[in-house]
Protein backbone atom coordinates (compact mmCIF):
# COMPACT_ATOMS: atom_id res chain seq x y z
CA UNK A 1 0.00 0.00 0.00
CA UNK A 2 2.82 2.31 0.32
CA UNK A 3 4.64 1.53 -2.55
CA UNK A 4 1.75 2.02 -4.55
CA UNK A 5 1.14 5.43 -2.98
CA UNK A 6 4.17 6.62 -3.98
CA UNK A 7 6.51 5.62 -0.58
CA UNK A 8 10.06 4.45 -0.43
CA UNK A 9 10.56 1.33 0.66
CA UNK A 10 14.12 0.10 1.86
CA UNK A 11 16.02 -3.02 2.57
CA UNK A 12 13.29 -5.39 1.09
CA UNK A 13 15.37 -8.34 0.63
CA UNK A 14 15.82 -9.03 4.64
CA UNK A 15 14.04 -11.50 5.83
CA UNK A 16 14.06 -13.67 9.20
CA UNK A 17 13.25 -16.89 9.01
CA UNK A 18 11.97 -18.42 12.03
CA UNK A 19 14.12 -21.90 12.59
CA UNK A 20 11.22 -23.76 14.05
CA UNK A 21 7.63 -24.00 12.48
CA UNK A 22 5.11 -26.61 12.36
CA UNK A 23 5.65 -28.60 9.00
CA UNK A 24 2.96 -31.31 9.20
CA UNK A 25 -0.13 -31.75 8.68
CA UNK A 26 -0.61 -29.10 5.76
CA UNK A 27 -3.01 -27.10 7.65
CA UNK A 28 -0.89 -25.74 10.55
CA UNK A 29 2.21 -25.69 8.31
CA UNK A 30 4.64 -22.44 9.41
CA UNK A 31 3.19 -22.60 13.20
CA UNK A 32 5.95 -21.74 15.46
CA UNK A 33 7.66 -23.77 17.93
CA UNK A 34 8.56 -21.77 20.32
CA UNK A 35 12.89 -21.46 20.90
CA UNK A 36 11.97 -22.64 24.85
CA UNK A 37 11.72 -26.25 23.49
CA UNK A 38 14.65 -25.90 22.62
CA UNK A 39 15.56 -23.93 25.81
CA UNK A 40 14.45 -26.93 28.22
CA UNK A 41 16.37 -29.56 26.31
CA UNK A 42 14.79 -30.07 23.52
CA UNK A 43 17.44 -31.53 20.40
CA UNK A 44 17.47 -31.17 16.90
CA UNK A 45 17.96 -34.35 14.60
CA UNK A 46 18.13 -35.77 11.36
CA UNK A 47 16.76 -38.71 9.64
CA UNK A 48 19.68 -40.38 10.86
CA UNK A 49 19.23 -39.58 14.78
CA UNK A 50 22.30 -37.41 14.57
CA UNK A 51 22.46 -33.86 16.41
CA UNK A 52 23.64 -32.27 13.82
CA UNK A 53 23.76 -28.46 14.98
CA UNK A 54 27.56 -29.07 16.30
CA UNK A 55 28.54 -29.30 12.69
CA UNK A 56 27.54 -25.56 11.89
CA UNK A 57 28.98 -23.70 14.46
CA UNK A 58 30.42 -20.86 12.82
CA UNK A 59 33.77 -19.43 13.92
CA UNK A 60 32.40 -16.07 15.49
CA UNK A 61 30.26 -18.41 17.98
CA UNK A 62 32.68 -20.83 18.66
CA UNK A 63 34.35 -20.04 21.96
CA UNK A 64 30.92 -19.40 23.84
CA UNK A 65 29.31 -22.80 22.41
CA UNK A 66 29.89 -26.20 23.19
CA UNK A 67 31.26 -28.87 21.07
CA UNK A 68 30.08 -31.88 22.49
CA UNK A 69 26.71 -33.70 23.39
CA UNK A 70 27.68 -34.16 26.72
CA UNK A 71 29.13 -30.47 27.70
CA UNK A 72 25.46 -28.91 25.86
CA UNK A 73 23.62 -31.28 27.98
CA UNK A 74 25.48 -30.12 31.20
CA UNK A 75 24.69 -26.72 30.25
CA UNK A 76 21.24 -26.89 31.15
CA UNK A 77 21.72 -27.48 34.69
CA UNK A 78 24.82 -25.39 34.86
CA UNK A 79 25.09 -22.27 32.94
CA UNK A 80 28.07 -21.06 34.25
CA UNK A 81 30.83 -23.71 33.92
CA UNK A 82 29.43 -25.29 30.57
CA UNK A 83 29.33 -23.61 27.48
CA UNK A 84 25.43 -22.90 25.86
CA UNK A 85 24.34 -25.55 23.38
CA UNK A 86 24.64 -24.98 19.51
CA UNK A 87 21.12 -25.97 18.79
CA UNK A 88 20.37 -22.51 20.67
CA UNK A 89 22.47 -20.52 18.30
CA UNK A 90 21.09 -17.59 16.39
CA UNK A 91 18.15 -17.79 14.22
CA UNK A 92 19.64 -17.67 11.05
CA UNK A 93 22.47 -19.99 12.03
CA UNK A 94 19.87 -22.73 13.21
CA UNK A 95 17.71 -22.32 10.02
CA UNK A 96 20.49 -22.48 7.36
CA UNK A 97 21.45 -25.41 9.32
CA UNK A 98 18.26 -27.07 8.69
CA UNK A 99 17.88 -26.12 4.85
CA UNK A 100 21.35 -27.82 4.39
CA UNK A 101 20.07 -31.18 6.04
CA UNK A 102 16.99 -31.09 4.56
CA UNK A 103 18.47 -30.29 1.41
CA UNK A 104 21.08 -33.02 1.95
CA UNK A 105 18.67 -35.67 2.15
CA UNK A 106 18.34 -35.92 5.93
CA UNK A 107 15.12 -34.27 6.33
CA UNK A 108 12.37 -35.61 8.25
CA UNK A 109 9.32 -37.08 5.68
CA UNK A 110 7.83 -33.86 5.29
CA UNK A 111 10.56 -31.91 4.57
CA UNK A 112 12.02 -30.24 7.96
CA UNK A 113 13.95 -31.82 10.62
CA UNK A 114 12.95 -33.61 13.96
CA UNK A 115 12.99 -31.55 17.40
CA UNK A 116 13.00 -34.26 20.23
CA UNK A 117 12.42 -33.24 23.79
CA UNK A 118 10.10 -36.43 24.44
CA UNK A 119 13.13 -38.83 24.97
CA UNK A 120 15.22 -36.10 27.13
CA UNK A 121 12.65 -35.44 29.50
CA UNK A 122 9.82 -36.48 31.74
CA UNK A 123 6.65 -36.32 30.24
CA UNK A 124 5.45 -34.44 33.34
CA UNK A 125 8.07 -31.68 33.01
CA UNK A 126 6.99 -31.27 29.32
CA UNK A 127 3.41 -30.90 30.38
CA UNK A 128 4.57 -28.26 33.20
CA UNK A 129 7.23 -26.13 30.94
CA UNK A 130 5.43 -26.19 28.29
CA UNK A 131 1.68 -26.27 28.17
CA UNK A 132 1.29 -24.16 24.89
CA UNK A 133 3.04 -26.61 22.91
CA UNK A 134 1.97 -29.70 24.11
CA UNK A 135 -1.65 -28.61 23.52
CA UNK A 136 -0.56 -27.30 20.13
CA UNK A 137 0.68 -30.00 18.53
CA UNK A 138 -2.16 -32.26 20.56
CA UNK A 139 -4.49 -30.78 19.06
CA UNK A 140 -3.69 -29.28 15.35
CA UNK A 141 -1.38 -32.08 14.55
CA UNK A 142 -2.53 -35.16 16.90
CA UNK A 143 1.34 -35.29 18.16
CA UNK A 144 2.12 -36.11 21.50
CA UNK A 145 5.89 -34.47 22.02
CA UNK A 146 5.75 -36.35 25.73
CA UNK A 147 5.95 -39.52 23.25
CA UNK A 148 7.49 -38.38 19.84
CA UNK A 149 9.32 -35.79 18.23
CA UNK A 150 8.26 -32.87 16.43
CA UNK A 151 8.92 -32.28 12.49
CA UNK A 152 9.93 -28.61 12.07
CA UNK A 153 10.98 -26.55 9.85
CA UNK A 154 12.31 -22.63 9.06
CA UNK A 155 9.16 -20.47 8.65
CA UNK A 156 9.08 -17.15 7.18
CA UNK A 157 8.86 -14.64 10.62
CA UNK A 158 9.83 -11.06 9.73
CA UNK A 159 10.46 -8.44 7.75
CA UNK A 160 13.54 -5.90 8.69
CA UNK A 161 12.98 -3.97 5.22
CA UNK A 162 9.73 -2.25 4.70
CA UNK A 163 8.70 1.89 4.64
CA UNK A 164 11.48 4.41 4.57
CA UNK A 165 10.60 6.52 7.28
CA UNK A 166 12.73 9.42 9.17
CA UNK A 167 13.85 8.22 12.23
CA UNK A 168 12.71 11.20 14.19
CA UNK A 169 8.47 11.63 13.02
CA UNK A 170 8.49 7.62 11.41
CA UNK A 171 7.20 9.84 8.26
CA UNK A 172 7.25 8.30 4.91
CA UNK A 173 8.48 9.73 1.74
CA UNK A 174 4.74 11.05 0.82
CA UNK A 175 2.91 13.19 2.84
CA UNK A 176 0.66 11.98 5.75
CA UNK A 177 1.83 8.59 5.56
CA UNK A 178 3.20 7.29 8.95
CA UNK A 179 4.86 3.81 9.86
CA UNK A 180 6.37 2.20 12.74
CA UNK A 181 7.19 -1.50 13.97
CA UNK A 182 7.32 -4.06 11.25
CA UNK A 183 6.16 -2.53 8.35
CA UNK A 184 9.12 0.05 9.11
CA UNK A 185 12.14 -0.18 7.68
CA UNK A 186 15.96 0.42 8.81
CA UNK A 187 15.27 -0.28 12.63
CA UNK A 188 16.77 -3.44 12.53
CA UNK A 189 19.32 -3.22 9.95
CA UNK A 190 20.02 -6.90 8.17
CA UNK A 191 18.56 -9.09 11.03
CA UNK A 192 16.32 -8.35 13.80
CA UNK A 193 17.81 -9.39 17.23
CA UNK A 194 15.12 -11.44 19.64
CA UNK A 195 12.78 -9.12 21.52
CA UNK A 196 13.64 -5.98 19.83
CA UNK A 197 10.51 -5.80 18.00
CA UNK A 198 8.47 -4.68 21.34
CA UNK A 199 11.02 -2.18 22.22
CA UNK A 200 10.53 -0.54 18.44
CA UNK A 201 6.76 -0.78 18.83
CA UNK A 202 6.81 1.02 22.61
CA UNK A 203 9.24 3.86 20.99
CA UNK A 204 9.16 3.81 17.31
CA UNK A 205 5.08 3.92 17.91
CA UNK A 206 5.36 7.05 20.24
CA UNK A 207 7.37 8.79 17.95
CA UNK A 208 4.38 7.82 14.67
CA UNK A 209 1.84 9.44 16.72
CA UNK A 210 3.98 12.26 17.68
CA UNK A 211 4.78 12.97 14.38
CA UNK A 212 1.54 12.18 13.07
CA UNK A 213 -0.31 14.73 15.48
CA UNK A 214 1.95 17.16 14.66
CA UNK A 215 1.42 16.69 10.81
CA UNK A 216 -2.12 16.71 11.22
CA UNK A 217 -2.41 19.97 13.59
CA UNK A 218 -0.40 22.07 10.68
CA UNK A 219 -2.31 21.03 7.98
CA UNK A 220 -4.32 23.93 6.57
CA UNK A 221 -7.36 23.50 3.97
CA UNK A 222 -9.91 20.33 3.99
CA UNK A 223 -8.59 17.07 2.21
CA UNK A 224 -10.55 16.25 -0.49
CA UNK A 225 -11.26 12.49 -2.07
CA UNK A 226 -10.41 12.11 -5.66
CA UNK A 227 -14.60 9.93 -6.63
CA UNK A 228 -13.26 8.51 -9.91
CA UNK A 229 -10.46 6.58 -8.16
CA UNK A 230 -12.76 5.14 -5.54
CA UNK A 231 -14.65 4.00 -8.09
CA UNK A 232 -12.11 2.72 -10.28
CA UNK A 233 -10.48 0.34 -6.73
CA UNK A 234 -14.29 -0.87 -6.30
CA UNK A 235 -14.88 -1.81 -10.08
CA UNK A 236 -11.37 -3.64 -10.29
CA UNK A 237 -12.44 -5.34 -6.82
CA UNK A 238 -15.57 -6.96 -8.13
CA UNK A 239 -14.58 -7.54 -11.68
CA UNK A 240 -13.42 -11.26 -10.83
CA UNK A 241 -16.96 -11.92 -10.30
CA UNK A 242 -17.77 -11.14 -13.77
CA UNK A 243 -15.13 -13.22 -15.12
CA UNK A 244 -15.94 -16.59 -16.45
CA UNK A 245 -13.00 -19.90 -16.61
CA UNK A 246 -10.59 -17.59 -15.41
CA UNK A 247 -7.70 -18.29 -13.03
CA UNK A 248 -8.52 -19.94 -9.52
CA UNK A 249 -7.23 -17.62 -6.66
CA UNK A 250 -6.13 -20.91 -4.17
CA UNK A 251 -3.98 -22.41 -7.35
CA UNK A 252 -2.29 -19.15 -8.38
CA UNK A 253 -1.45 -18.54 -4.20
CA UNK A 254 0.13 -22.03 -4.12
CA UNK A 255 2.34 -21.02 -6.95
CA UNK A 256 3.11 -18.33 -5.78
CA UNK A 257 3.86 -19.64 -2.25
CA UNK A 258 6.07 -22.09 -3.75
CA UNK A 259 7.82 -19.98 -6.33
CA UNK A 260 8.92 -18.41 -3.23
CA UNK A 261 10.11 -20.89 -1.17
CA UNK A 262 12.04 -22.79 -3.78
CA UNK A 263 14.01 -19.45 -5.54
CA UNK A 264 13.47 -16.31 -2.97
CA UNK A 265 14.08 -18.45 0.42
CA UNK A 266 17.32 -19.16 2.93
CA UNK A 267 19.42 -19.40 0.51
CA UNK A 268 19.70 -17.32 -2.68
CA UNK A 269 21.37 -17.31 -5.92
CA UNK A 270 21.56 -15.17 -8.97
CA UNK A 271 20.48 -17.16 -11.26
CA UNK A 272 17.31 -18.26 -9.64
CA UNK A 273 16.39 -14.35 -8.25
CA UNK A 274 16.25 -13.96 -11.80
CA UNK A 275 13.93 -16.98 -12.57
CA UNK A 276 11.65 -15.85 -9.62
CA UNK A 277 11.16 -12.31 -11.17
CA UNK A 278 10.41 -14.11 -14.54
CA UNK A 279 7.78 -16.07 -13.04
CA UNK A 280 6.50 -13.51 -10.53
CA UNK A 281 5.77 -11.74 -14.03
CA UNK A 282 3.97 -14.46 -15.59
CA UNK A 283 1.88 -14.44 -11.88
CA UNK A 284 1.10 -11.11 -12.37
CA UNK A 285 -0.50 -11.73 -15.72
CA UNK A 286 -2.43 -14.51 -14.93
CA UNK A 287 -3.52 -12.09 -11.55
CA UNK A 288 -5.67 -9.96 -13.64
CA UNK A 289 -7.28 -13.53 -14.99
CA UNK A 290 -8.85 -14.61 -11.50
CA UNK A 291 -12.40 -15.41 -11.53
CA UNK A 292 -14.82 -15.74 -8.63
CA UNK A 293 -18.18 -18.16 -7.64
CA UNK A 294 -20.62 -17.86 -5.12
CA UNK A 295 -21.95 -14.39 -3.81
CA UNK A 296 -19.76 -11.79 -1.83
CA UNK A 297 -20.54 -12.51 1.58
CA UNK A 298 -18.34 -14.49 3.66
CA UNK A 299 -16.38 -15.61 0.28
CA UNK A 300 -12.88 -16.16 1.05
CA UNK A 301 -11.52 -16.60 -1.92
CA UNK A 302 -12.48 -13.23 -2.87
CA UNK A 303 -10.60 -12.01 0.31
CA UNK A 304 -7.58 -13.97 -1.23
CA UNK A 305 -8.34 -12.66 -4.88
CA UNK A 306 -8.17 -8.78 -3.26
CA UNK A 307 -4.64 -9.71 -1.56
CA UNK A 308 -2.81 -11.09 -4.15
CA UNK A 309 -1.88 -7.86 -6.37
CA UNK A 310 -0.03 -6.83 -2.61
CA UNK A 311 1.20 -10.54 -1.96
CA UNK A 312 2.88 -9.82 -5.72
CA UNK A 313 4.08 -6.52 -4.94
CA UNK A 314 5.99 -6.92 -1.82
CA UNK A 315 7.89 -10.73 -3.42
CA UNK A 316 9.02 -8.68 -6.49
CA UNK A 317 10.41 -6.20 -3.86
CA UNK A 318 12.09 -8.93 -1.74
CA UNK A 319 13.65 -10.83 -4.99
CA UNK A 320 14.62 -7.48 -6.69
CA UNK A 321 16.30 -6.54 -3.91
CA UNK A 322 18.05 -9.83 -3.16
CA UNK A 323 19.40 -10.06 -6.85
CA UNK A 324 20.83 -6.35 -6.46
CA UNK A 325 22.74 -6.65 -2.99
CA UNK A 326 25.74 -9.17 -3.73
CA UNK A 327 26.45 -10.29 -0.83
CA UNK A 328 25.63 -12.39 2.51
CA UNK A 329 24.62 -10.20 5.42
CA UNK A 330 22.19 -10.84 8.31
CA UNK A 331 18.62 -12.81 7.25
CA UNK A 332 20.10 -12.30 3.83
CA UNK A 333 22.30 -14.87 2.43
CA UNK A 334 23.47 -15.43 -0.96
CA UNK A 335 25.30 -18.70 -1.75
CA UNK A 336 27.02 -17.27 -4.97
CA UNK A 337 28.30 -14.57 -2.73
CA UNK A 338 29.01 -16.14 0.99
CA UNK A 339 30.46 -13.44 2.58
CA UNK A 340 29.73 -9.01 3.33
CA UNK A 341 30.69 -6.66 1.31
CA UNK A 342 32.38 -3.91 3.33
CA UNK A 343 31.13 -1.32 0.72
CA UNK A 344 27.63 -2.57 0.37
CA UNK A 345 27.06 -2.51 3.91
CA UNK A 346 27.54 1.15 3.41
CA UNK A 347 23.85 1.57 1.16
CA UNK A 348 20.55 1.00 1.60
CA UNK A 349 18.98 -0.07 -1.44
CA UNK A 350 15.81 1.75 -2.21
CA UNK A 351 12.94 0.74 -4.78
CA UNK A 352 9.74 2.80 -5.55
CA UNK A 353 6.99 3.45 -8.14
CA UNK A 354 7.22 6.58 -10.55
CA UNK A 355 4.90 6.99 -12.82
CA UNK A 356 2.64 4.32 -12.55
CA UNK A 357 1.73 2.37 -9.68
CA UNK A 358 0.55 -0.77 -8.25
CA UNK A 359 1.05 -4.43 -8.71
CA UNK A 360 1.65 -4.47 -12.37
CA UNK A 361 3.56 -1.43 -12.57
CA UNK A 362 7.91 -1.64 -12.76
CA UNK A 363 9.51 -0.97 -9.26
CA UNK A 364 12.90 0.80 -9.67
CA UNK A 365 15.64 -0.24 -7.32
CA UNK A 366 19.21 1.98 -6.49
CA UNK A 367 21.48 1.52 -3.68
CA UNK A 368 21.57 4.85 -1.86
CA UNK A 369 23.88 5.96 1.12
CA UNK A 370 22.99 5.21 4.53
CA UNK A 371 22.23 8.48 6.87
CA UNK A 372 25.05 9.47 8.50
CA UNK A 373 24.91 8.39 12.06
CA UNK A 374 24.41 11.70 14.51
CA UNK A 375 27.76 12.75 16.21
CA UNK A 376 26.58 12.01 19.69
CA UNK A 377 25.55 8.74 18.63
CA UNK A 378 28.95 7.89 17.19
CA UNK A 379 30.53 9.67 20.81
CA UNK A 380 28.07 6.87 22.79
CA UNK A 381 29.53 3.80 20.56
CA UNK A 382 33.22 5.36 20.92
CA UNK A 383 32.69 5.34 24.57
CA UNK A 384 31.27 1.83 24.93
CA UNK A 385 34.05 0.26 22.90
Amino acid sequence: MAMWAGADVIEMECVQFHPTGMVWPLSVRGLLVTEGVRGDGGALENSEGRRFMFDYIPEMFRAETAETEEEADAWYDDHINHRRTPDLLPRDEVARAINSEVKAGRGSPHGGVFLDIASRRPAEYIRRRLPSMYHQFMELAGVDITAEPMEVGPTCHYMMGGVRVHPETQAATVPGLFAAGEVAGGMHGANRLGGNSLSDLLVFGRRAGTGAADFAEARTGDPTVDAAQVEAVLAEAVAPFARDGGENPYELHQDLQATMQSLVGIIRNGPELEQALDKLGELRERAGKVSLGGGRAYNPGWNLATDLPSMLTVSTAIAQGALARKESRGGHTRDDYPGPDPELGKVNFVQRQTDERGYCAPIHIAPEPLPQMPAELQALLEEGH
